[in-house]
């Protein structure tokens, strides 16, 4: 199947139910500036792997900044899913991940581009 590195609705996490899901059952692990909660899906659809990315405002109080570090890790993980995406359609299983940004202060792109190729790696390791 050819690969287009796009990122459309249906992967992201929407459904408050599914949030809840995700953060009450999900595992958890640190790779800073991001902590990243996981849960293995159940149901396993066109799309294997649903993401949320969220910026704590008690740590970016402007609106603008919380912006541009969700536009910065939702762009890094679209440049680099494929691997994960390949993986998770081989094994036939399905992934929620929470993007949690925990540094205090905004990183360059290529520190976070870094983190989460570290973070898609480290998936893929643990789902095996």
């Amino acid at each position: 199947m050819n690969f287009r590195p796009t990122f459309s609705k249906n992967e992201r996490i929407s459904a408050q139910k599914e949030i809840d899901f995700l953060f009450n059952e999900g595992d958890s692990f640190t790779i800073s500036p991001l902590h990243i909660v996981y849960k293995e899906k159940k149901t396993v659809s066109e799309v294997p792997v649903s993401i949320l990315v969220g910026i704590p405002k008690k740590r970016f109080k402007r609106a603008v900044k919380r912006n541009r570090i969700k536009r910065l890790i939702k762009e890094a993980y679209r440049l680099n899913k494929h691997e994960l995406w390949n993986f998770l359609r081989a094994e036939e299983k399905g992934l929620l991940i929470a993007f949690v940004y925990i540094e205090n202060k905004q990183l360059e792109y290529s520190k976070i581009e870094s983190a989460v190729v570290k973070v898609l790696n480290e998936l893929e390791s643990k789902m095996q």
